[in-house]
């Protein structure tokens, strides 16, 4: 680590392009902590958004402060990048790496488009900085490359600033985050980025300043490491499963010893969103690419353990219908791969729901944020906008995510809207001995099964055809 600056440089102007869910949360959070931002987007909807005080997406605590880093004139935006380019002392990239189409590989065409952008532009001394999650080689070679197109050559240098947001939080991981990394290549970007830290780094946020391929590495081992966690306690649960043993127990049990602790340490229907599953897949094949594909080999099975979990979890509502999903009524609960989210990208909750239509089952969806962009990608579905409406006449209720709204539901009430007290909870999230105790069936991924009755849905159908019971 190198020796603080004696002399920090003066407050930059900060750019920030792309304004989708990091880049929008970075330049709002620029501006709250006093430095002019310009903001830069292609897609004009997006900007016009957020010029009326409107967030394209979903994220507590955000509209406010949008409202609050407009007000103070700080906070601007534009789809000029001739604007953009004359505007800023310090340019974040923010755009998204998707994974490529027929490849586990990262697309990287956006952050290229935009490191050209800008570089093709600029005239005067700078620095650009990427936020995005890309392979470890990225930035050397974006390096040369705008060094190459830029009409002031080496005087326009480029950094790695990784983001650690958390969907749901990244407000108070933006303003407050648990440390900051920077990968620079001189003394002169290492002052222009603790500038443009300056107020976090004056509250002893930990600051690690490290080499280019490091400041790219962290993030990929830190979502590698959070997968294989989680992927771990649901290998334990596919363990519990063919065993009798109880795997919350067991996650209780791990949880108590230091080196382990408890976080990320919870079994269920595992991990989505727009991150780890792409993160850990482009990881894996940059490794192969560089020729250690071997060291983390180990990716692929927390990959399949991961979705090996969706497919156990229509197991689970499948065997507590009787063995047939034809026609059972089923409420999903929950379409955002987490709690205060409105993603769908890889959700596990909607690919649960997706594969339960396709055998059949009548399918009623309802999440408290993500029901229009699930109903974009899966328009098939029946959506509701209640829980009420969800589990009317409900033959199972599925908890799929572990929004408050469905953890704290009385089991009574929701007892009094379905057709049968059949509960399949998906995150571990429900008080299993409320709801056993109040006369459910409940069912969770690596618990021991201890049937309250036998063919509940199956006597139902018999006595609705007019049979005997």
């Amino acid at each position: 680590m190198r020796n603080t600056p004696s002399t920090p440089p003066p407050l930059p102007k900060v750019s920030v392009v792309g304004t989708g869910y990091l880049g929008a949360t970075h330049a709002i959070c620029m501006a709250i902590m006093g430095f002019d931002v310009l903001g830069a987007d292609v897609d004009q909807a997006k900007i016009e958004s957020l010029r009326a005080g409107r967030i394209p997406f979903f994220e507590p605590g955000l509209p406010e402060q949008l409202d609050e880093a407009l007000a103070s004139g700080r906070l601007h935006f534009t789809t000029d990048f001739d604007e953009v380019a004359q505007f800023g002392d310090v340019h974040f990239v923010c755009v998204g790496t998707p994974q490529a189409a027929g490849s586990a590989a990262a697309d990287l065409r956006y952050v290229e488009a935009a490191f050209t952008a800008l570089a093709t532009r600029i005239t005067r001394k700078a620095l650009l900085v990427g936020k995005s999650t890309v392979p470890i080689g990225t930035a050397a070679r974006l390096t040369k490359m705008v060094q190459e197109i830029s009409p002031i050559g080496a005087e326009l240098e480029l950094a790695w600033n990784p983001e650690f947001l958390r969907e749901g939080f990244a407000v108070k991981d933006t303003l407050h985050p648990d440390r900051l990394v920077f990968g620079v290549q001189s003394d002169w970007a290492e002052a222009q980025l603790r500038a443009a830290f300056a107020p976090i780094l004056a509250a002893d946020t930990p600051l690690i300043v490290a080499d280019l391929p490091t400041a790219e590495l962290v993030k990929v081992a830190a979502n590698s490491f959070l997968a294989t966690k989680i992927s771990f306690i649901n290998a334990m649960a596919e363990v519990c499963e063919a065993t009798g043993a109880d795997v919350s127990l067991l996650a209780q049990a791990l949880s108590l010893d230091d080196r382990i602790g408890r976080r990320f340490l919870k079994p269920g229907l595992g991990f989505g969103g727009g991150c780890l599953p792409k993160d850990i897949r482009a990881f894996r094949h940059r490794a192969e690419e560089l020729g250690v594909g071997q060291a983390v080999s180990f990716l692929g099975e927390v990959d399949s353990i991961n979705n090996r979990r969706r497919i156990r979890t229509v197991d689970l509502i499948r065997e507590l219908a009787g063995g047939d999903l034809s026609g059972v009524r089923v409420a999903a609960l929950g379409a955002a791969f987490k709690p205060n989210s409105d993603d769908v990208r890889d959700a596990p909750a909607l690919d649960v729901a997706r594969l339960l239509y396709l055998e059949g089952a009548l399918v009623t969806v309802y999440d408290p944020e993500a029901n229009a962009n699930a109903h974009r990608l899966y328009p098939d579905l029946n959506y509701v906008g209640s829980l009420e409406e969800a589990v009317a006449n409900a033959d199972v209720v599925a908890l799929l995510t572990e929004w408050e709204e469905f953890r704290r539901a009385d089991p009574d009430y929701l007892a009094s809207l379905v057709s049968q007290r059949l509960v399949v909870d998906g995150r571990h999230a429900l008080d299993a001995s409320d709801y056993t105790a109040k006369g459910w069936e409940y069912r969770a991924l690596g618990r021991p099964y201890q049937p309250r009755t036998v063919q509940l849905l199956e006597d139902a159908r018999d006595g609705a055809n007019g049979l005997p019971l």
